[in-house]
């Protein structure tokens, strides 16, 4: 039942009170407030499964692409060499950064 809140909440353009009086309609009595805190504590965890899924379905398809993106950047004085790889869809697979580059 949690994931069903959390997902109505996400997927659909409601307010936390509109969520609370469509659940109400339907029988289960909610505050908008555990609505909000479902969401803060499950919304991330339901969020991962969801990319995780879609990006291991997406790995069998000839389409599946992706780029990386690079940049340096000053920093008190100092370079530092940040990545990231950004698939088809803009979700960043992974990131990361080299300090102290000498150029």
């Amino acid at each position: 039942m949690i994931r069903l809140v959390v997902m109505m909440y996400v997927r659909f353009p409601l307010s936390l009170r509109n969520v609370e009086d469509l659940l109400f309609e339907r029988g289960i009595d909610l505050s908008h407030e555990t609505i909000r805190f479902w969401w803060n504590r499950f919304g991330p965890l339901f969020a991962g499964d969801i990319r995780r899924q879609r990006v291991s379905a997406m790995r069998g398809f000839r389409h599946w692409r992706w780029h990386l993106d690079e940049v340096y950047v000053k920093i008190g004085g100092e370079m530092h060499y940040l990545w990231r790889a950004v698939d088809h869809e803009g979700e960043v697979n992974c990131a990361g950064s080299a300090g102290g580059v000498g150029l």
